[in-house]
């Protein structure tokens, strides 16, 4: 009698055990080094006519420059081998807070803090990836996409190109971020309106 009553009794705890260590996994945010948790610091603009960007596709950098001196820098995600990010000179000739994807698929996607500098081409928030995972438009983590588009006027200067003398500078201290283990939010909340209240406060989602 005594050893059957042991017996269920470390069943039953084994069980409470097994039950507690499931529910813990699945309510356990995922951890990792996410673009979600990266905040630029970021210098004030002085002077806005002499403000440009540059984006090293190689070393996946952005730099926002005042003259020589460089006011933020981010990593970001750039185009694939097959859709890669164009190399050259542009301007930065359109901004838009609230847009979204037009084209299938992924129709109505945030693309939140769009800065279009070639014709469907943009920065834009996204998931930043430690490699070029993008089909040619430039992902920023959502408060480095926030404080550029504060930062850079329509008119600026985009300067493209496979590497920048910033890269083995201040591009080395920024850290590695990579979000291939963060799940989408909801579809239902990536097509309404909070997601852009969330991206005013540089935010996305719950992470």
């Amino acid at each position: 009698m005594k050893a059957n009553f042991t017996r269920r009794l470390l069943q039953t705890i084994a069980l409470v055990a097994v039950a507690s260590a499931m529910s813990s996994c699945a309510t356990k945010k995922p951890r990792g080094n996410f673009s979600t948790s990266f905040d630029p610091p970021a210098k004030a603009v002085t002077n806005p006519s002499a403000v440009k960007v540059k984006l090293s596709t190689g070393a996946q950098r952005v730099y926002v420059m005042q003259g020589n001196e460089v006011l933020l820098a981010t990593p970001c995600a750039v185009g694939t081998a097959s859709t890669p990010t164009p190399l050259g000179t542009y301007t930065i000739y359109s901004k838009q807070a609230t847009r979204r994807r037009q084209s299938q698929p992924g129709a109505g996607y945030p693309m939140s803090f769009w800065m279009e500098f070639k014709s469907a081409y943009g920065m834009h928030w996204g998931w930043v990836k430690p490699y070029p995972c993008t089909h040619g438009c430039v992902r920023l983590p959502i408060k480095s996409a926030q404080k550029i588009f504060a930062m850079v006027p329509t008119g600026t200067p985009l300067i493209i190109a496979t590497s920048h003398p910033e890269d083995a500078t201040i591009g080395k201290t920024l850290p590695v971020l990579d979000d291939s283990a963060l799940a989408d939010p909801p579809m239902s909340y990536m097509l309404s309106a909070q997601v852009f209240e969330d991206a005013k406060k540089g935010k996305i989602y719950t992470y």
